[in-house]
């Protein structure tokens, strides 16, 4: 065989692998999303809705103070609940950053709850749907999952392959030359979110950027049966940070249940014994499930339909969705009166942030004129996803749950819950909301919970491109 034939051959056979790998890509970016995702429910009647906050302030001599709602809801709900309970919890483990969180060990709290209630109720059943981060992907055992195992609770990892590739430009390497090797212990690498050692397997499964980052609870209570959708996370590292909450009852929570039982089918988990009424006394408060990209169509829409006069307000862990900011920009041209809150990207578990993308579409925004300002955390995070609109007319709508404003949230490459909410101004969990975002912009006497935007601007135009880049294609963790 000659030079010459051998070069063509090797040219032949990368041009296939870049074939084939580029194949791989594009497929498992574009698949079809796994039955049941994606989802927007009808607008149900909805009853004891709650809207739930944890705060976390700095006071006049420095000293913090924290003030939780959520998990309190949720471990009374639990103590409540006789026949079946159900959570889907992105992050459930007690790993901590670089700079332990003492404020609350909630993982442990949740997990003695949950054993508390297996042995009250040894018939009931008992349903924890989790993502496989909390095992690095398969690299450590959990000790909280082999106590609930034990118990004979039902702990489903999610099998995260099924869903679609955030970062294809990775991914796709992943699936071709790593992803059949399978994963497992190993010592190659540290945990880079906690204590101990991972395999360099698990640690390339980290660098899909793609999770099951659902919060949620349903349990029965009394006759009724009750459902949390939330952004807080059973997460030590995370128990200070700022979240929200909608606790509610109605025909909607059977809408959550089967988008739950969606998960549970492609990630091998029991079948549920549970059958929700669908039916449901007349309110003036209506509630809608939404997951994945459902989530964004209806942010959109919410505030595409605001006029001069209308007021809304954002509250965000991550925005960096361009068309949400467009959006946002549209509204302020139309003459709505606009507020946004943002995390100012900074603090991660002990680490410091660069501000993206945060920074970068908040320039955007205070370019156009639009309010913003940033939360004071001190380490902690502000983790809330949250909108609300207030039109004119009187009525309001309140849209929250786990999804950021990302790109990797909110177009069918995460699992996602929120929940929206319409009600009047004037309804309990409208009014608690409204409070709730008041304090944080206005801030109370001596509690120090946002500043101005000209704390954290940034106008770096690396940055800015670096922003664009990330969101475009995908290379994040955002």
């Amino acid at each position: 065989m000659t030079r010459r034939h051998i070069k063509y051959g090797l040219l032949s056979a990368f041009a296939a692998l870049l074939v084939t790998v580029g194949g791989v890509g594009w497929h498992h970016a574009n698949k079809a999303l796994p039955a049941g995702l994606d989802f927007s429910g009808e607008l149900r009647a909805a009853h004891h809705v709650k809207f739930l906050a944890d705060v976390t302030y700095v006071d006049d001599s420095g000293e913090r103070h924290t003030e939780q709602t959520i998990f309190d809801e949720i471990f009374g709900l639990i103590d409540a609940a006789e026949h079946f309970l159900l959570l889907d919890m992105f992050l459930f483990n007690s790993f901590q950053g670089a700079e332990p969180e003492t404020h609350r060990a909630l993982s442990s709290e949740l997990t003695d709850r949950l054993l508390a209630r297996r042995e009250a109720q040894p018939d009931m059943q008992i349903v924890v749907i989790t993502d496989p981060i909390n095992t690095l992907y398969g690299s450590l055992e959990s000790g909280i999952f082999n106590r609930l195992e034990a118990a004979n609770i039902d702990v489903v990892i999610t099998h995260l392959p099924a869903l679609r590739d955030s970062n294809p430009a990775f991914s796709a390497l992943w699936r071709t030359f790593i992803a059949p090797w399978g994963v497992g212990p190993g010592d190659t690498f540290g945990n880079p979110i906690g204590a101990g050692r991972i395999s360099a397997r698990s640690y390339l499964s980290l660098i899909n950027f793609k999770a099951n980052h659902r919060k949620l609870m349903i349990a029965d209570n009394g006759d009724l049966y009750v459902a949390v959708v939330t952004s807080a996370n059973p997460h030590d590292a995370s128990s200070a940070h700022g979240n929200v909450a909608l606790r509610f009852t109605g025909p909607a929570v059977a809408d959550l249940l089967a988008t739950e039982r969606a998960v549970l089918a492609f990630s091998g988990g029991p079948d549920l014994n549970v059958a929700i009424p669908t039916d449901a006394e007349p309110s003036d408060e209506r509630l809608q499930v939404l997951t994945e990209q459902a989530i964004k169509q209806a942010w959109l829409a919410t505030v595409a339909r605001t006029r001069r006069d209308d007021l809304v307000d954002v509250a965000a862990f991550y925005l960096a969705d361009r068309d949400i900011v467009a959006a946002l920009i549209a509204a302020q041209e139309r003459g709505v009166t606009l507020r946004v809150l943002l995390d100012p990207a900074k603090d991660s578990f002990g680490r410091e942030k660069n501000g993206i993308p945060n920074r970068q579409t908040a320039l955007a925004l205070h370019a156009a004129g639009v309010p913003v300002r940033w939360c004071a955390t001190h380490g902690e995070q502000c983790h809330s996803k949250f909108l609300q609109v207030r039109y004119a007319n009187g009525d309001s709508v309140l849209l929250l749950g786990s999804a950021n404003l990302t790109r990797r949230n909110l177009d069918n490459y995460n699992l996602e819950t929120n929940v929206l909410l319409e009600g009047t101004t004037g309804s309990r969990a409208m009014r608690d909301s409204v409070r709730w975002f008041d304090r944080y912009w206005h801030q109370l006497p001596g509690q120090h919970l946002s500043t101005e935007y000209a704390t954290y601007a940034d106008e770096d135009r690396w940055r800015q491109a670096l922003y664009w880049l990330m969101e475009r294609w995908g290379l994040s963790t955002f």
